[in-house]
């Protein structure tokens, strides 16, 4: 599954120039870039990223799954989706970027209050700004924050970053497996 995830973030999500030409959320270029709404938002994506994250926490005994918006959500969603399947259901939720503006003014959505044991999840980890954007939204919501993923690692101290503060944090690609398959794929 994992080999065939890679094969669909290559040929959906990935983007690549020999110049850096690729603005990050950071505002640094790059000479590469991961588009996961491609892959994210594809059937077959959300039923590979769903089963592989889904094994990965399944014996975590956790009540819901999710991160910041917009990134997050496909995979959170994906995630809660295969978990119903399989007879353990995860919920899911959403971190929102600002508070809700109306109503009960919240930052957090989902069936999710404190003291539940959650996964923080992103689609790409560069500096991981937007994951711990989401760790300090879910802390201070109370949740207990049992793991941290992202689909992608970019491989740029982003996992580093949010490990300093005390969190686990498993890619289920790295940058350096597309690279792979990307310079393979372009030898032939």
């Amino acid at each position: 599954m994992k080999k065939r995830l890679i094969e669909l973030i290559l040929k959906r999500a990935f983007k690549y120039s020999e110049e850096p030409i690729f603005k990050l959320v950071s505002g640094r270029m790059s000479n590469y870039y991961f588009n996961c709404k491609a892959v994210t938002l594809h059937p077959e994506g959300m039923h590979l990223i769903g089963s592989l994250i889904f094994e990965m926490i399944k014996d975590l005994n956790v009540k819901a799954i999710g991160g910041l918006t917009l990134g997050a959500d496909p995979v959170a969603y994906a995630v809660s989706y295969t978990s119903y399947l399989k007879g353990k259901p995860i919920g899911a939720f959403v971190v929102r970027k600002s508070a809700k503006s109306h109503g009960t003014m919240q930052w957090i959505e989902g069936d999710v209050k404190q003291g539940d044991r959650v996964v923080i999840v992103d689609d790409v980890i560069t500096t991981g700004k937007s994951t711990i954007e989401a760790i300090n939204r879910a802390k201070e919501a109370g949740l207990e924050i049992v793991k941290v993923i992202s689909l992608i690692d970019r491989q740029e101290g982003g996992r580093e970053n949010i490990e300093a503060l005390g969190y686990k944090v498993d890619a289920v690609v790295l940058r350096d497996e597309v690279m792979g398959l990307y310079r393979l794929a372009n030898l032939t």
